[in-house]
């Protein structure tokens, strides 16, 4: 019994000692100290998961097999040479990119274009709250070139991927990151969900920041109407083949999106639309959050880097704010029928909670205001110009660096 205990008290020494990860039983340690954090980052996810509903679908499959990839001697990864199954779903949908892209297919069966073709202004919104992408960009690439430990910030490959997290779009965020950023797929890919899961958090102290109570108490009319199926049809097409011919590189996003738009659009492939939303969609979060969580092992998120990438992220999000609104603002200098400032915030492509996030706040400055059809057509045209945006991205860099 004396040797059982002493050896149960070697092997927890063992298992929290050591400054390697997840090195062998040969070198006498089992599991770092790092490994143990990222653990408690992975239960930190889940609790965030269940109790705070923080993007749930996803963040608690991540949480999860960030727990399993950091495990002592986890074969989750790869073991005695073979690879895992967590690498096997690393290689044949993240680093294929195929994830990211059937979940745009799913989100495409769910967007309802309708409200931004009743409201047409409401698409420029889609591109204003861009700014901050492009915004961080810049901020990434200056840090990169004066902070020593940041020097990989300088490659503007790296900096896009980061200031990519301000478009509020997950997939988007994963895909340009799986292209340029490998190395830091983890910190960008969290940054990119768990600041859409704080939407409510985030925006409202930096709309009131910028904006009256008069202008956020400001009333707009709404437009009705049906809109022709021949244009909902239309539309997914025409803006495929557009983006096919100005920017090739971005088909796989935007024809994904556009393809599961035109399913849901079509009304003849309702049981492949359905899928699309439900069966589809469900599997590949599920997939996807397990094989993110995969690459957050200690050795590569517990670096100052990390924590640089999560402030520039949230940077990236404030601005893309901002710059909805002030965009607000300046239309309102030509516009006879003003826009309520706010709805400039809900350009973002976090999808509808900026919406609601947005009409919770004009009824809270005014129990008359209503502009949550608006909101949702600034929203809708924010899911489309994220993707455009990433598009964008992915198509000028590697122009740019050479």
């Amino acid at each position: 019994m004396k040797e059982l205990f002493i050896g149960f008290i070697s092997f927890v020494q063992n298992w929290t000692v050591g400054a390697n990860p997840q090195v062998g039983w040969e070198e006498g340690v089992i599991i770092g100290w790092q490994a143990v954090v990222m653990m408690a980052v992975g239960a930190l996810l889940i609790y965030l998961a269940i109790k705070k509903e923080y993007e749930p679908m996803l963040l608690l499959p991540i949480g999860f097999g960030t727990i399993l990839v950091n495990l002592p001697l986890s074969a989750v990864w790869a073991y005695e040479g073979e690879p895992g199954f967590l690498q096997i779903l690393f290689n044949a949908g993240i680093a294929t990119e195929l994830f990211p892209v059937l979940i745009f297919i799913a989100v495409g069966a769910m967007c309802d274009f309708g409200p931004m073709f009743k409201n047409p202004v409401m698409m420029f919104f889609g591109a204003a709250a861009q700014f901050g992408i492009f915004f961080t960009i810049i901020i990434a690439v200056f840090l990169g070139q004066h902070v020593s430990f940041l020097s990989d910030f300088a490659d503007l490959k790296v900096a896009a991927s980061i200031g990519i997290i301000g478009a509020a779009d997950g997939p988007t965020s994963i895909f340009v990151a799986t292209r340029f950023a490998a190395k830091y797929l983890g910190p960008i890919s969290v940054a990119a969900y768990s600041y859409m899961a704080l939407v409510p958090l985030i925006q409202p102290p930096v709309i009131r920041l910028i904006t009256t109570k008069k202008e956020r108490q400001m009333k707009m009319v709404a437009h009705d109407g049906d809109v022709p199926r021949s244009l909902r049809i239309c539309f997914p097409i025409a803006v495929t083949v557009i983006a096919g011919i100005v920017a090739p590189i971005s088909v796989p996003l935007i024809g994904a999106l556009m393809f599961g738009n035109l399913i849901r659009e079509c009304t003849v492939l309702e049981r492949l639309s359905a899928a699309a939303q439900n069966e589809l969609a469900n599997m590949v979060t599920l997939l996807l959050g397990l094989t993110i969580g995969s690459s957050m092992t200690a050795a590569r998120f517990l670096t100052p880097q990390t924590l640089v990438i999560l402030a520039m992220g949230l940077v990236a999000f404030v601005f893309d704010t901002a710059g909805g609104v002030f965009f607000a603002k300046f239309l309102n200098l030509f516009l006879k029928e003003k826009i309520n400032p706010m709805v400039g915030a809900a350009g973002i492509s976090a999808f509808p909670m900026s919406a609601r996030v947005i009409q919770k706040m004009a009824t809270a400055e005014d129990p008359h205001t209503f502009v949550i059809m608006q909101a949702v057509s600034a929203n809708v045209s924010g899911q489309l110009g994220s993707v455009i945006a990433g598009g964008i991205v992915l198509a000028l860099v590697p122009l740019l660096v050479g």
